[in-house]
């Protein structure tokens, strides 16, 4: 199937995208560092010196380019895509962290991003040519039809669920609550960016889109579906290994993303069943590149690493149904 010029223009911005996201966590980890070093306060226990240190201005600056590169792929390439590329933030974060942070990455890990690359390769290959919308009115009719209205019901009757029920009893201790909620948000919070960028695209063009309630009705579903969904991922990080947090809200949030854009936009209607198999493979070889990537994070301070087979970190079983393992990073603190 030929690439077309919109889906190349997404293309390229996811990349952009994802250079800026990544690089901006390492420049704001230096900044970080740097504020630390200054004033003797970390800000993980509450030090917000970080504030006044132009170089963690700048990486907040890159990411919020990479996120609004993201915003405006979205309107040019469908979020089958757009979404899993996503990956190639934490390949371009984790080699800049070997090389500038001196955080060595681990030979799985760079089978990880080898398996990222690949998997990536394989989706733009078979990725679905974006459907022509002519106004935000056609974009109401997908998501008024029957599928996907029973599509949001169902991810709000779970959002509704894990808040109320499973938030109170388990959510300390049990890493799939908040990124659940997270994740059943996101794949909202995605189509009505995609809607709202679409919609702001035909704006620029000519075809003004702001007159119509609908395009309103998106933006307010986006500021709605994003608070929410930084508010319970903050909880996750806050709660739980990051290690852990990362790979699984990846995964959940991909996955439903792009499930909701396959009912709600038909990306894969019209493509034929080796193309759609293609991608579902290449999208797995994402996920499990990023999975053993994450995975090898933790590998220089694990005994085992050094021959000692006595694992110092808990086991993904039980770090799923576990605090952030705080007891075990103050002993990694002070053990220099």
């Amino acid at each position: 199937m030929g690439f077309s010029g919109d889906n190349l223009k997404g293309f390229i911005l996811a990349l952009l995208s994802s250079g800026f996201i990544g690089a901006s966590f390492i420049i704001k980890k230096k900044g970080l560092r740097r504020a630390a070093a200054a004033s003797g306060v970390r800000a993980g226990v509450g030090g917000y010196s970080y504030l006044l240190e132009p170089l963690w201005w700048l990486g907040m600056i890159t990411m919020i380019v990479g996120e609004v590169a993201n915003f405006v792929a979205y309107a040019f390439a469908p979020a089958v895509l757009v979404t899993p590329l996503g990956a190639l933030s934490i390949i371009v974060s984790a080699v800049l962290a070997h090389f500038i942070l001196n955080e060595k990455l681990h030979q799985l890990g760079i089978l990880g991003c080898v398996m990222c690359i690949a998997g990536s390769i394989i989706i733009v290959i078979h990725a679905p040519q974006e459907q022509p919308i002519s106004s935000v009115q056609e974009i109401w009719s997908m998501a008024t039809q029957p599928a996907f209205l029973l599509y949001v019901g169902s991810v709000i009757v779970l959002i509704f669920i894990l808040v109320f029920y499973f938030a109170p009893q388990c959510g300390h201790t049990n890493v799939l609550v908040f990124t659940g909620i997270c994740s059943l948000m996101g794949s909202l919070s995605v189509m009505s960016v995609k809607a709202l960028g679409t919609s702001l695209k035909l704006t620029f063009e000519g075809k003004n889109q702001l007159i119509f309630p609908e395009t309103w009705f998106f933006m307010f579903v986006v500021a709605t579906c994003v608070i929410t969904q930084m508010n319970y991922l903050n909880k996750a990080l806050d709660t739980f290994n990051t290690a852990i947090v990362s790979p699984i809200y990846y995964v959940l949030f991909t996955s439903l993303t792009i499930l909701a854009s396959v009912i709600m936009f038909k990306d894969w209607e019209g493509q034929s069943a080796g193309n759609i198999v293609s991608e579902i493979c290449a999208f797995i070889v994402v996920l499990s590149g990023t999975i053993l990537l994450h995975s090898t994070k933790d590998f220089e301070k694990s005994p085992s690493f050094r021959g000692n087979y006595t694992p110092l970190s808990p086991t993904l079983s039980t770090r799923l149904c576990s605090g952030n393992g705080d007891l075990l990073q103050h002993e990694e603190q002070e053990e220099p």
